[in-house]
């Protein structure tokens, strides 16, 4: 790589690159030569106490992406140089460099891997029905809303990828009454790189395994996903990025695309990702700022699950969301939020009995109060101190039992 694009720089054995925490990260980097020691201040479970990089890795990507503050301290085992990048020299880094842009994609594919595995173990909750033998169910779910179109759509996919099913016979025998092909037909506009879709067609369908991520063009998508009901997650518009988990793992979709009016898409798989990076960089530029934010909120789960005073997990969930929307944390600066106290609870995963007391402990705090149902933060400095509080007894009980085990 041309290092004298971009600024590189030098630091001694033993020297700070990077601090845990600092804020307004715009750059990362890729070692040049020598070995940086990444860590953690309280490692989350499925990570390892420490790492040790050498040339050709790098780091601080999640964070500069982003746009959050550093999730990990760096410091020089040796004499080492750096090439950093700012944020906004990005694009031009892939163009010239598309095989950086793999190698980070594949590091989002093992980080999120990683903690999807973690949070689920820890929260003893799955991401959903993300299997396509659900496709059978998806499939019932439609025909019983009449929404044939989508009914034969899962039927077909359900043959297609679970040919020896339990539910084969019967999603053949709905199929011929619908009087529709067993297989999934070849469409033209579901093939080619770029696509256009009629009003209210099935993109894909969640339990799906999936291939392709999309960029929308024109018109727009509903992203939905059957809990009991058909439930509504996101309208996407012009510019949008779905469907990225399938450049990362070839798991099942967890939730369902359907153009919402007639929609112009484009079509991105692994084999053709290499060659968008470097035709345009600036949509490459942008996957990787989503799959950063991803990765972040995986991280935040993670850590917010293994904090163990449900009270600690309160405080800490109302600072993600701060920390989702970037607001400054400054003295004495209020927050109004957008949502009460019940809301607040199913966010944390507590039972109503359980979350209620914590409630009533939560608004003795003099920073915090319930105006006309919508919780308020006085300051949100003193947000940030509780849940750092928080977080530093959890890491020492974890010390304690751990040198008890010793």
């Amino acid at each position: 790589m041309a290092a004298n694009q971009f600024k590189v720089e030098n630091y001694m054995a033993n020297s700070f690159v990077m601090v845990e925490g600092k804020k307004n990260a715009s750059n990362f980097y890729i070692i040049r030569s020598g070995k940086v020691k990444i860590s953690k201040e309280t490692p989350v479970i499925s990570e390892e106490p420490y790492t040790i990089l050498g040339p050709g890795d790098f780091f601080g990507v999640v964070s500069c992406m982003a746009g959050h503050a550093r999730l990990e301290t760096a410091v020089a085992l040796e004499n080492v140089s750096l090439i950093s990048v700012e944020r906004d020299m990005f694009g031009l880094l892939i163009q010239k460099n598309p095989s950086v842009a793999m190698k980070i994609i594949r590091f989002f594919s093992r980080k999120l891997r990683q903690f999807d595995s973690a949070i689920t173990s820890l929260s003893l909750k799955t991401a959903g029905q993300e299997d396509p033998e659900h496709l059978f169910n998806i499939g019932e779910f439609y025909l019983k809303k009449r929404t044939f179109n989508h009914a034969i759509y899962a039927y077909q996919k359900y043959i297609q990828h679970c040919p020896a099913g339990f539910n084969r016979d019967n999603s053949i025998e709905r199929l011929k009454t619908l009087k529709a092909q067993l297989k999934f037909p070849d469409m033209p506009y579901r093939n080619g790189m770029n696509r256009k879709y009629p009003d209210n067609t099935m993109l894909f369908s969640e339990s799906e395994p999936g291939d392709e991520l999309f960029i929308i063009q024109d018109g727009k998508v509903k992203i939905t996903k059957i809990v009991d009901e058909e439930i509504l997650l996101a309208v996407l518009k012009p510019g949008d990025i779905f469907g990225e988990m399938a450049l990362l793992d070839n798991k099942p979709r967890s939730a369902s695309a359907i153009s919402y009016g007639d929609v112009s898409v484009l079509a991105i798989n692994k084999s053709n990702f290499e060659g968008m990076v470097q035709a345009q960089p600036q949509l490459a530029t942008r996957l990787i700022q989503l799959l950063s934010e991803r990765t972040w909120t995986a991280y935040r789960q993670l850590e917010n699950l293994m904090i163990r005073n449900p009270l600690g997990r309160i405080y800490d969930t109302l600072l993600i969301q701060i920390e989702k929307q970037k607001i400054a944390i400054e003295f004495k600066k209020p927050h109004n939020f957008e949502f009460g106290s019940k809301e607040l609870i199913n966010m944390v995963g507590l039972s109503p009995v359980e979350g209620e007391s914590l409630i009533v402990k939560l608004l003795e705090d003099k920073h915090i109060m319930l105006q006309e149902g919508k919780l308020i933060s006085t300051d949100l400095s003193e947000l940030e101190k509780t849940v750092l509080f928080f977080k530093k007894q959890t890491a020492l009980e974890r010390q304690r039992e751990a040198n008890k085990n010793k």
